[in-house]
């Protein structure tokens, strides 16, 4: 029996099937199939973090809310603005932002953190991302807490029309976000330790750089030239983000703009996170 291979057979090369498309999207329908595993996990890191308290989770609620009223208060006066229009847009630009600051901070740290999960429970590394995505959600629900509070109170509600339903998907997309940047930065994060603090001052910059404390409107109302300047802004890619989910909760105009910068990311980012996962979601567990 001959044993001799042909030119053709010879010539393939042969690829892990741990470094394949097939096996990172399977890794993702696996960890999404796991979820009451990643929904138990993301909920018991909220009561872990809150244990014995007496008000629990709902002390995220009140952070955030004393956050935004002292800034909100402060920044008011500082830039001369009205505190019942500016208060609401200090507000959700804050509930927005802390998504975004975790999805950057927490998201590089995902693997690291989940070290000995990851060696000892033989599950998908997407369990860890769906955990964090969870989890960041949980968060991000019991501040909107405030903003129902603010719908009411600052007379929010009768600056709302229709266009406040785009809020949902624009949510949707925040934490679609979220989750192909966890697993980017999450998975070069863990090979590079390095680049955990740079994301750190980078989130820092990006803070002052987006429009959470400030507005835009201030800037165009002050002659030609400051407008002009003030659409840089439209540069930085987290101001999109924030623009999206704001300007359908307070009753501002729809930047549609804004809408397919976002789209656009989320696609090439998660195109960049099928990427990674193909190439080094094998090699993690020895990274952390």
């Amino acid at each position: 029996m001959s044993t001799e291979t042909g030119p053709a057979e010879a010539s393939v090369p042969l690829m892990p099937d741990s470094q394949t498309y097939r096996r990172a999207f399977k890794d993702l329908r696996e960890g999404f199939a796991q979820r009451e595993l990643w929904l138990q996990l993301g909920w018991q890191d909220i009561k872990q973090r809150y244990r014995r308290s007496v008000i629990g989770p709902f002390w995220i609620t009140i952070a955030t809310g004393v956050q935004a009223a002292a800034m909100g208060v402060l920044y008011a006066a500082i830039l001369n603005q009205d505190l019942w229009t500016y208060l609401p847009y200090v507000t959700v630009g804050l509930i927005v932002w802390n998504v975004i600051n975790a999805s950057i901070l927490e998201g590089s740290d995902v693997f690291i953190a989940n070290e000995g999960l990851i060696k000892q429970l033989p599950s998908a590394l997407s369990v860890h991302i769906y955990r964090l995505v969870w989890r960041q959600f949980l968060f991000f629900a019991h501040n909107m807490v405030i903003y129902l509070i603010m719908l009411v109170g600052f007379g929010v509600w009768e600056h709302l029309s229709w266009t406040v339903l785009l809020a949902i998907p624009a949510i949707v997309l925040v934490f679609l976000n979220s989750a192909w940047v966890s697993i980017v930065f999450g998975i070069f994060a863990t090979r590079y330790r390095d680049i955990a603090p740079i994301l750190s001052s980078t989130t820092l910059m990006l803070f002052v750089l987006t429009p959470v404390m400030w507005t835009t409107k201030s800037l165009k109302s002050q002659g030609h030239a400051i407008s002009e300047r003030a659409r840089l802004v439209e540069l930085v890619p987290t101001y999109h983000y924030l623009e999206i989910v704001r300007a359908p909760l307070i009753g501002d105009p729809v930047s549609w703009f804004s809408w397919a910068v976002v789209g656009a990311i989320t696609v090439v980012g998660w195109a960049a996170a099928i990427v990674a996962l193909k190439r080094f979601r094998s090699r993690v567990p020895y990274w952390v």
